[in-house]
């Protein structure tokens, strides 16, 4: 069943035991308004006939008198004296007195209805006065009477629900169609993403939550189809990369065993296997290491991190390179600042960043650790030839090597390493003139 169709049947089943419920209170409280309100008429009437009789007919001589006037009302009562229990007078027939007699209780005067045969009577009682005298008048209504009341006003009450109802059907019908026709137009946008056709997809038009979720469809849909392409890209670059010491290997190991090398060649050529296995090693670990770090949790374990030590640490394994080229390596800390992150893997992407920097430099890498706004900053630049602008923004992207480069996954891993620690990694332009990269972590406040 659609999700319109459920949305409107669980809308018209809500409304019905709604009707339903509602019908039936309703239908009791009418009956129990209908006695009090007749009940309330019965008394005014019986007041203004006790007014009459209590003026007019005051001793026993005008009993015939009295008995014609009693007669002459439209009405169904007793004249019921309580000090002898018995009714003296009543305008009903001598037969259904004595049937009333018999099957009600005159004395209670605390019962709402009398019953006759199978139907029953809303009774009203008024006192003559004064009330010494000990004359009653009953007045009886047939709650057969109220009943056709009760029923014709539910009537009409009911066909007023049925029209509400059938509006509000109709409206439901609308409504849910105007809420579930965006989802509908997401799902046909959904299955574009499924055949992998991205440049086919279209907004959709929504409110509410509705328009947050097509919002959200849209960023997950752009952000899968970037991370495609980058598969893709990544998959054509490895290959390239792989391929390339690869064939390097073969040519000289193919070279040396149908014996086209002299002594001289052999020698170099085993060298160049040496370095070019290497190679391969290190571009298969390093692609081993990007793996884990954005598929395995365990493989990193976050502690608190004294970045004062770490930065030294940084310092002390990269002096040899920056020596070796004559590479001034300008640095000062700030200590006492803590982040939290994986000692060990943290240490191995700020030694990448550092040996790109000293790679690319030409006199001077400056190494800063500070505090920004509750931040742990760290900037690491150079005075090198710095980053095209074409190439800043894929500069951490696996295989993009600038000049110079070596595998094109050393960045790469220290992104992913800043970001599993909750940092961030920026790159810029320096004003010693090369490349500036700023890693920002939340500082560790010590209880």
């Amino acid at each position: 069943m659609k999700l319109q169709d459920q949305l409107n049947t669980a809308f018209t089943m809500l409304l019905i035991i709604m009707m339903t419920i509602t019908g039936f209170v309703i239908y009791s409280l009418i009956m129990d308004l209908l006695i009090s309100n007749e009940q309330r008429q019965l008394e005014q009437k019986g007041q203004i006939i006790v007014k009459v009789l209590s003026e007019r007919y005051q001793t026993q001589k005008d009993i015939e008198q009295f008995n014609t006037f009693l007669k002459q009302q439209d009405l169904q009562m007793f004249l019921y004296d309580r000090e002898s229990d018995r009714v003296l007078y009543s305008t009903m027939p001598d037969q259904v007195v004595k049937g009333f007699i018999k099957s009600n209780d005159f004395s209670n005067m605390h019962v709402k209805l009398m019953s006759f045969g199978n139907d029953k009577y809303v009774q009203s009682r008024i006192l003559f006065y004064p009330r010494t005298s000990g004359l009653e008048l009953i007045l009886l209504t047939p709650l057969h009477d109220l009943k056709i009341v009760q029923h014709d006003f539910f009537t009409r009450l009911l066909l007023v629900f049925l029209i509400g109802a059938i509006v509000a059907v109709i409206l439901s019908y609308f409504l849910t169609k105007k809420m579930v026709t965006p989802l509908t137009h997401l799902k046909h946008q959904v299955k574009k993403i499924e055949q992998r056709k991205f440049n086919e997809i279209q907004p959709i038009q929504a409110t509410g939550e509705i328009h947050e979720v097509a919002e959200g469809f849209y960023d997950m849909a752009n952000e899968l189809e970037r991370y495609i392409n980058s598969q893709q890209t990544f998959f054509q670059n490895a290959s390239h990369e792989l391929k390339t010491p690869l064939m390097t290997i073969q040519g000289y190991a193919e070279g040396i065993k149908e014996g086209v090398f002299d002594q001289a060649e052999i020698e170099k050529g085993l060298k160049v296997m040496v370095v070019e296995v290497k190679r391969l090693k290190k571009i298969i670990n390093e692609m081993t290491i990007l793996a884990k770090l954005e598929s395995e949790k365990t493989v990193y374990q976050e502690e608190p991190v004294n970045m004062a030590e770490l930065v030294e640490q940084v310092i002390d394994r990269v002096i040899p390179l920056a020596n070796d080229k004559d590479i001034t390596l300008d640095y000062a800390v700030t200590k006492g600042l803590t982040v939290k992150a994986d000692q060990e893997k943290l240490l191995r992407a700020m030694l990448n960043i550092t040996i790109n920097g000293v790679r690319h430099a030409r006199d001077v890498v400056r190494i800063r650790l500070m505090k920004q706004d509750k931040r742990v900053v760290i900037t690491i630049e150079d005075d090198g030839q710095g980053i095209s602008d074409e190439l800043k923004p894929h500069i951490f992207q696996r295989f993009v090597k600038g000049k110079h480069g070596e595998t094109g996954l050393g960045l790469a891993i220290s992104r992913a390493i800043i970001e599993r620690s909750d940092g961030k990694i920026e790159v810029a332009d320096s004003d010693l003139g090369g490349a500036l990269f700023k890693v920002t972590f939340h500082q560790v406040i010590k209880k």
